[in-house]
């Protein structure tokens, strides 16, 4: 090698000098060498490089010569690298003699040149010396992730060892300058840690020593990066603000690369260029005034993406159109109105009222048509009628009115004061006023007369008058008495008869006195008014006669003229007739009619009824007046008898038996006036138990008694707990006789409740008489309760006891009953004496020991049992002093609170954290308002509280820890805690043999109720299995998929098929049963040296979504019930697990849990269950989102109850349904309907369906699909919205997206309907409507009646019509022009619908659903199958719920029609849209029932 110096370089030293300092300002450098390239020995047929750099200012250009010349050749490369100032000349494949030659390195800038020369040698394969380098592993084809490291393997040898070193694409690797990302091993091997995309290419490992050089096989090392698209992983999200508002968007994208992420209005940039985001993007608006879209763009090298935004100002609507009259009926006005909103309306309110000065709007809301007929009005009555539409803001302002007048119908009531006078000895005349309800315009009224008005109506004269309200009757027959009624009629008909009018032809006769009835009635005198008699002479007297048919006399009095009479002397409870006329001079008038009365019953016991029942006995209360004559009368009942004081105005009926009905006869002894007979009907209190309370001799003070109160097993069925307080009265030193407390008179005790309710300062306290002293619920009753402390407990003072007097002491109960008041009592605690506050000294020696002493004792045992407890509560004994955060809170306030047997409670009292002090219970009655109370301020609240949960304690996990154990382990971080940790039966000899990443976690009441686990990896699959046995578990709960978002998150640990052995468990697939949402197999297990098989059942949810929790909890409680339903009582712990059994677990063992705290106490406590599954197993409900998850299941769980039933149960669950419910006016199916229609959807979920290019694609403005389940259209090029259609997918029973729910298509969305059916492979079309019903549109005729039609790329042909009794088979044979594939599609046309109402029996549409799946069976590929009525929310949830209803029906015997409909409509909003619908759907469910002989029973 040789290097040499040219050019201007050539001058002394001294001059070289000068310049360096003139120059050295400017920093110009001549070049130099920083590699120079070494002499080099290759193989014939190898390869060699020579590596040559350069430096200087300006950087120099290095390239490579042969004999003066530049190298060009085929074999001869140069390799350039740091941007020209380095070259590597590589020879491949090396030729002697021909290569074997001095190559010249020059390297030139402008302030020189410099070179340098290297040497190669090539020797034959066949003359290598000894020790030349050999290859002895060459580097092969890698593949690797990026991120991950990649090492490529050499081995060589040679005399001496040679030197390795590596080539990347024909460059160097030089690893000193990857700042420790790649290294070069010992062994030679080339190491690149985190791999990057630059580290992929070719690469060659060079061995050489002083004999010669190697290169390896050149290998590639490809480095895989997941290149994935711009996706949104949080979309933002529509909102609506009131005007003035703030809202902060949120849009989250994700890719590979990480996209950046920016917001638009409009084509305004609102995120500028230099601050854009990666990942995430808030969008913070402030002061909204106007509505507007906000566009969130993602983008990266793999494309853009973008999301719309709504932020809707909240206005209330506008007014609806004018309303159109379009029918009216005497009693109904029918109008239709144009809605005049763009933007969804919740519903209509129409308001309407006669038209007359003083008469106010009725009201009539919840309508969400825009025809609607109003009913119940008055006939031939002019009504002004408005509407006005309500969206979640309120209600907007009223439409202009219109006005319309109903119909005539004949009149309502007969003509009024109607008179008859004596014009001469044959004639009379005849007036009246107006029917107060006219109905019409009246043409006319008949007079009828008789003198015998026993004949029928049809014998009577006939005088019509028109035009007048007066009239004159001749040639009537003198001296006799005429009775006359008159009628009205209209264009329609007449009306009813007025009451008969008695008239005496002969003049100067008085007519007959008006208005004639009964005043004041008593057991022995009934009084009588009426109006004076028209006369023209005056009148002298009054007749009256009366007459009492049952005894059989009549009597007549006259009396003078006066509008009253008494008629004394009557009899008790009898019946009597009177009538009356006046007498003048001329003679006696007519007699009125005749009025009947019956007279008071003498004085008996009245208005009897059961005011109270305990469980032996009931209280009978009565009215009776003030007497001191006694009245007897018997109780008869169960063939007993009873004789009661009728003054005592109550009894006691003793010695019955619980939760028993009793019919009881009370009859008076024959001599008692009045003859009472008077049947009641009671029942007694359920036998529930209530243990007695005892007195706790350890808590007594000078002036109180502490008790310790009894838990409630039945808490769900009491109302209210009293305490109850007895003084015994002693007679002569022996207690007198104490009634059990179910015999007691409860009303007098009872008496202090309404008293002190009505009035604190109006106690009298009768110290000798029993007493209330505390109210309690049954989530307030405390464990221990102190009598006579003064307090006020539930609005009762707990009076001080009297020194030196005794008691006893009992709980009275209160229960939730329908049927009257309802009690159940403890019974009495042992006699206690009241402990006098000033006690007599003692003798100074032996007092104070007998004092002292058994103080002391009672200290030193309350001391031992407190350390007991926190030992034994102490979860790690090792760590006695590193738990500041336990105290023992045994005090009385917190043991009061709850039942100390559950877990959590015993957590509560115990392990008290400050957040648990801070989060009590919630009464499930505060459920809404507690959780709508954490959602609010984006979930701010539920934020804090999430956050704030901690265990308070530390514990060890040294089982996870140790190194064998470790690979059992899913996740690094996600450990099993000692002290709760599943502890398998150890293997002999088998180190960690005993260990199961796995927990015990306790639900309620129940320790160890559940064990929260990991999905079992391969290597402990037979660790998993021998968990299942040992513990005896009958039920795995597997809440996660094997595979999501491409990564295995639990490993298969069960058989396909057949039988497979995990360790020393043998598990056969006995059955596999897939529904929508989850998936139940039925396992057989089989233990080896064992003769016993179990039955074990795995539960896995499959409707969990990839990110984050499920928009609805609806599946997810179905499926807990599922759970439920199937897990044996004697079972061991459900086994639950996700991926690493802790975020769903936890949610799943919380729910749970608290469903059965609910149907308990009423009340719920995730905080605190929370903060106890975190003491057993880490991280336990992982996310704030699952936590929210948890209290939206337990809210739909309390509103919506159970409804499910079994399928023989069904015709008496409906026939309860049917009645009307207690304490409401509506019967529990119409509450069942009104409770579906409590949950209604923001707007927010109707993204694509409110866009202003797709809203005139929605049949109805309130009917549109949820974002979610919407069938999206392969978008077209260039057409915005070209991807909607008015459609969604539903779930099957057994299949998810089995139905396609969509409106009647519109003319203008016909052509995307095909599209759809093509798209999605549905070949099957149920069709619920007519084309027009009620005169209007109901769905355009979207396919061809008789020759093919052509929708935009689909050609239909019509190929047959088949006419069914209820229904038209249609088939087309659709043809996609584009590509000539073609399909047949099957269209069921129901025809016998009505067009208002529903089916009157529901067996003809069962037989069409059975038709339509028959069909799907036999022809239909493995589309949907699509459904539509009109608005496709009606009959199609109808048709869809009953296929659902009447699957599972078949396979598990059981109905539940309420969480169906729920269920679809958290899919499609509202459907099954009527109450009418709702009804038919459990209407055609039991007739479905009939149809099985299994069933009929």
């Amino acid at each position: 090698m040789a290097v040499w110096v040219r050019g201007p370089l050539r001058s002394s030293l001294l001059l070289l000098f000068f310049i360096f300092l003139q120059n050295s300002c400017d920093s110009l450098l001549a070049p130099r060498f920083t590699k120079i390239p070494t002499d080099q020995i290759g193989v014939s047929g190898g390869v060699v490089s020579f590596v040559c750099q350069a430096a200087g200012d300006p950087k120099p250009q290095v390239f490579w010569n042969k004999k003066g010349k530049k190298v060009n050749s085929q074999r001869i490369e140069t390799i350039e690298f740091d941007e020209g100032a380095g070259a590597v000349l590589r020879i491949q494949p090396l030729r002697a003699p021909r290569d074997e030659n001095v190559y010249e390195c020059v390297a030139k800038n402008t302030e020189g040149e410099i070179a340098v020369t290297s040497k190669l040698s090539i020797i034959r394969e066949d003359l290598l010396p000894f020790g030349f380098p050999s290859i002895d592993m060459g580097p092969q084809l890698k593949v690797v992730e990026r991120t991950r490291t990649a090492t490529m393997l050499c081995a060589a040898s040679g005399i001496p060892d040679p030197e390795i070193s590596w080539f990347k694409d024909f460059l160097p690797v030089e690893p000193a300058l990857s700042q420790g990302r790649i290294k070069q091993l010992r062994s030679g091997a080339l190491q690149i840690e985190r791999s990057e995309e630059t580290d992929q290419g070719k690469y060659e490992c060079v061995a050489s020593n002083s004999q010669g050089v190697r290169y390896s096989s050149p290998a590639n090392l490809y480095v895989r990066v997941r290149r994935v698209p711009p996706r949104f992983t949080i979309p933002p999200v529509s909102h609506e603000i009131m005007p003035g508002g703030s809202v902060n968007i949120t849009c989250v994208a994700v890719g590979s690369p990480m996209p950046y992420v920016k917001w638009m209005l409009n084509s305004e940039d609102l995120t500028p260029e230099d601050e854009m985001p990666v990942g995430r993007n808030v969008l913070e608006l402030n002061g909204v005034r106007e509505s507007a879209n906000y566009t969130c763009v993602a983008m990266s090298s793999l494309g853009i993406i973008e999301s719309v935004a709504q932020v809707i100002v909240k206005s209330l609507p506008r007014a609806p159109g004018t309303p159109i009259v379009t029918e009216t009926t005497p009693t109904s006005v029918t109008i239709t109105w144009d809605s005049g909103n763009p933007d969804p309306v919740s519903y209509y309110i129409i308001q309407y009222r006669a038209k007359s000065p003083d008469s106010k709007y009725e009201t009539v809301d919840s309508i969400t048509t825009t025809r609607y007929s109003i009913g119940g009005l008055y006939p031939n009555t002019e009504y002004e009628i408005r509407v006005s539409a309500v969206n979640t803001i309120g209600q907007g302002p009223p439409s202009n009115r219109v006005e319309a007048r109903t119909g005539e119908q004949a009149p309502a009531s007969p003509p009024r004061n109607i008179q008859a006078r004596i014009l001469s000895q044959n004639a009379v005349m005849v007036r009246w006023d107006e029917p107060e309800e006219p109905n019409g315009l009246i043409k006319g009224y008949r007079v009828y007369y008789t003198m015998d008005p026993s004949q029928p109506m049809s014998n009577w004269q006939i005088h019509n008058v028109q035009d007048s309200m007066i009239t004159t009757i001749h040639s009537l027959v003198p001296s006799e008495t005429y009775t006359i009624r008159v009628l009205a009629f209209t264009s329609v008909g007449d009306g009813p008869f007025s009451d008969p009018v008695h008239v005496k032809v002969r003049p100067g006769v008085p007519g007959q006195p008006g208005k004639f009835r009964v005043g004041k009635v008593t057991d022995t005198s009934v009084e009588l008014t009426w109006e004076s008699a028209y006369s023209k002479e005056p009148v002298k007297a009054y007749e009256l006669i009366y007459k009492a048919p049952e005894l059989g006399i009549q009597e007549k009095r006259n009396f003078e003229p006066r509008t009253s009479y008494v008629v004394e002397g009557l009899r008790a409870n009898t019946e009597y007739t009177f009538s009356l006329a006046a007498v003048s001079n001329k003679g006696i008038g007519a007699f009125t009619n005749e009025i009947n009365q019956r007279t008071a019953q003498a004085n008996v016991p009245r208005n009897f009824s059961v005011n109270l029942a305990t469980k032996t006995s009931v209280l009978l209360t009565w009215e009776f007046p003030e007497s001191s004559a006694p009245y007897r009368f018997t109780v008869e009942y169960n063939r007993q008898k009873m004789e009661v004081d009728a003054r005592l105005r109550k009894a006691v009926i003793p010695n019955l038996q619980p939760d028993t009905s009793y019919d009881f006869k009370i009859t008076s002894p024959e001599g008692n006036m009045g003859g009472l007979r008077h049947r009641i009907h009671a029942k007694t209190s359920p036998p529930i138990l209530i243990r007695r309370p005892e007195v706790d001799h350890t808590r007594e003070t000078e002036a109180t008694v502490t008790i310790i109160l009894p838990s409630l097993d039945t808490r769900s069925s009491v109302r209210n707990i009293y305490v109850v307080v007895v003084p015994l009265k002693r007679a002569r030193g022996v207690i007198r006789h104490l009634k059990s407390p179910d015999e007691m008179d409860l009303e007098e005790l009872l008496k202090d409740i309404s008293q002190k309710q009505r009035d604190p300062r109006q106690r009298q306290v009768d110290l000798r008489r029993a007493y209330i002293t505390a109210r309690f619920t049954p989530a307030t009753l405390p464990a221990f309760f102190t009598l006579g402390d003064q307090l006020d407990y539930g609005g009762f003072e707990n009076r001080a006891l009297e020194a030196g007097q005794e008691y006893v002491f009992f709980i009275l109960a209160e229960l939730n009953s329908t049927t009257g008041k309802m009690f159940v009592a403890s019974p009495y605690t042992d006699p206690v004496i009241a402990p006098d506050s000033d006690p007599q000294p003692l003798d100074a020696g032996d007092g104070l020991i007998w004092v002292v002493g058994p103080v002391l004792a009672v200290i030193f045992i309350i001391c031992i049992v407190i350390a007991i407890l926190l030992y034994k509560n102490k979860p790690d004994s090792k760590r006695k002093d590193s738990e500041p955060g336990t105290k023992c809170l045994l005090n009385n306030a917190e043991m009061m609170a709850h039942n100390p047997t559950d877990p959590v409670e015993m957590r509560r009292i115990n392990f008290q954290t400050p957040g648990m002090m801070s989060h009590p219970p919630i009464p499930i009655s505060a459920l809404p308002e507690h959780t709508e109370r954490l959602k609010a301020n984006d979930n701010l609240h539920l934020s804090q509280e999430y956050e704030s949960i901690d265990p308070g304690q530390q514990f060890t996990w040294e089982h996870s820890n140790l190194e064998v154990n470790k690979p059992k382990n899913r996740y690094a971080n996600v450990i099993a805690y000692d002290h709760t940790r599943v502890i398998l039966a150890p293997t002999d000899g088998i180190m960690g043999s005993d260990y199961i990443n796995a927990n015990y976690i306790d639900g309620y009441r129940k320790q160890n109720a559940y064990i929260a686990t990991q999905g079992p990896l391969p290597e402990t699959f037979g660790d998993f299995w021998r968990m299942v046995w040992e513990q005896r578990a009958a039920s795995v709960v597997m809440m996660t998929k094997l595979e999501e978002k491409s990564r295995i998150k639990c490993d298969q640990y069960w058989p396909s098929r057949g039988t497979d052995t995990y360790g020393t468990v043998q598990v056969t697939l006995l059955d596999t049963m897939e529904l929508a949402t989850f998936c139940v197999r039925t396992f057989s297990l089989h233990k080896s040296g064992c003769n016993e098989r179990r039955e074990v059942r795995q539960f896995q949810f499959t409707a969990w979504p990839d990110h984050g929790v499920p928009e609805y909890p609806t599946p997810f409680l179905a499926f807990l019930r599922r759970v439920k339903a199937c897990n044996p009582p004697d079972a061991g712990p459900v086994i639950v697990h996700c991926s690493a059994g802790v975020g769903r677990t936890g949610c799943f063992i919380v729910i749970d849990a608290m469903l059965e705290r609910i149907r308990h106490e009423r009340t719920v406590d995730v905080y605190g269950l929370v903060t106890l599954m975190r003491s057993q197993r880490n991280y336990m409900v992982q996310t704030e989102d699952q936590y929210g998850f948890i209290h939206e299941a337990l809210l739909e769980a309390v509103a919506c109850g159970n409804t499910e039933v079994a399928a023989r149960s069904l015709y008496s669950y409906i026939q309860n349904l049917s009645q009307v419910e207690a304490g409401e006016h509506v019967t529990g199916i119409e509450l069942e309907f009104k409770r579906l229609a409590n949950s209604k959807a923001h707007t927010s979920r109707f993204v694509s369906a409110n866009l202003p290019c797709n809203k005139f694609k929605n049949r109805l403005v309130n009917i549109m699909p949820y974002e979610t389940t919407r069938v999206c259209l392969q978008p077209i090029r260039g057409l915005e919205g070209s991807d909607y259609i008015n459609a969604s997918f539903i779930d099957g029973y057994r299949q998810q997206r089995a139905y396609i729910a969509t409106q009647g298509p519109l003319a203008e969305t016909t052509e995307d309907f095909w599209r759809m059916l093509w798209e999605h492979n549905s070949t099957i079309v149920v069709m619920l409507t007519k084309l027009r019903e009620m005169g209007r549109e109901k769905c355009h005729q979207y396919w061809p009646a008789e020759r093919s039609a052509r929708y935009q790329y689909f050609v239909v042909d019509p190929m047959a019509e088949y006419n069914m009794p209820q229904y038209i088979l249609r088939e087309f044979k659709v043809t996609d022009a584009r590509d000539g594939q073609s399909r047949t599609v099957r269209q069921f046309q129901f025809t016998d619908w009505p067009e208002q109402g529903v089916p009157k029996s529901g067996e003809g549409f069962i037989d069409f659903i059975g038709q339509v799946h028959k069909t799907k069976e036999q022809f239909g590929q493995d589309g949907p199958i699509t459904v539509h009525c009109s608005a496709g929310v009606g009959r199609t949830g109808v048709f869809i719920t009953l296929s659902i209803v009447l699957e599972r029906m078949r396979y598990e015997g059981a109905v539940d029609i309420f969480q169906t409909v729920k269920m679809l409509r958290t899919q499609r909003p509202a459907m099954v849209q009527t109450e009418d619908e709702y009804q038919f759907s459990y209407q055609a469910a039991l007739e479905y029932l009939g149809s099985f002989d299994h069933y009929a029973t």
